[in-house]
């Protein structure tokens, strides 16, 4: 796996696009930093930028820098293992990139269990894009198998793994607690 999750990076790194298992369904990922890449994977999901992305990442420390500074008890909240995958909406600085928050204030985070995409992340050195691997408003990919049907050699990369829970994360506001999303 460890030649895989380094093929993944390098296309990664040179502003590809990777399709990759994380605890939910299968993951669209790229730098988040690089824009044309973030406005790609939008392009091949049709997906509006005004939604935002989630980012994913293997640690809470890999997320701080792009969030302003959390209470400690908001911090204890999120940085918790949680029973099922969360993501959470956190606010960041208005510097922040339109393609990563879209048209909010916040920046949509999760960090990962699943071993693949958090060994993704740690060979990165940092979060992922990671939006579900899917046409917006239509099922997600499960399987590699999914991700040739749908999205038929347009991507840079597939590291193939087996998913988590087969369904979208919860998401959560991170200040309140108050679940925005429920998926059981």
């Amino acid at each position: 796996m460890s030649w895989h999750i380094r093929e993944a990076v390098r296309q990664i790194a040179a502003g590809g696009i990777i399709a990759y298992p994380t605890d939910t369904v299968y993951g669209l990922g790229c730098d988040p930093f690089n824009g044309t890449a973030v406005l790609r994977l939008l392009d091949l999901k049709h997906r509006n930028i005004d939604h935002g992305v989630i980012l994913i990442a293997s640690d809470f420390t890999q997320l701080e820098p792009l969030l302003l500074p959390l209470a400690p008890a908001v911090r204890e909240r999120v940085s918790a293992r949680q029973r099922g995958p969360v993501t959470w909406t956190l606010p960041c600085p208005p510097e922040i990139p339109v393609w990563l928050r879209g048209k909010h204030t916040t920046l949509a985070v999760r960090i990962t269990g699943h071993p693949v995409a958090a060994a993704l992340c740690n060979r990165w050195n940092g979060p992922l894009v990671s939006t579900s691997a899917n046409i917006h408003g239509r099922r997600s990919a499960t399987s590699a198998l999914d991700i040739c049907k749908t999205f038929n050699a347009t991507l840079d990369y597939v590291l193939h793994g087996a998913c988590g829970t087969g369904r979208a994360s919860t998401i959560r506001d991170g200040i309140t607690g108050k679940t925005l999303r429920h998926t059981e």
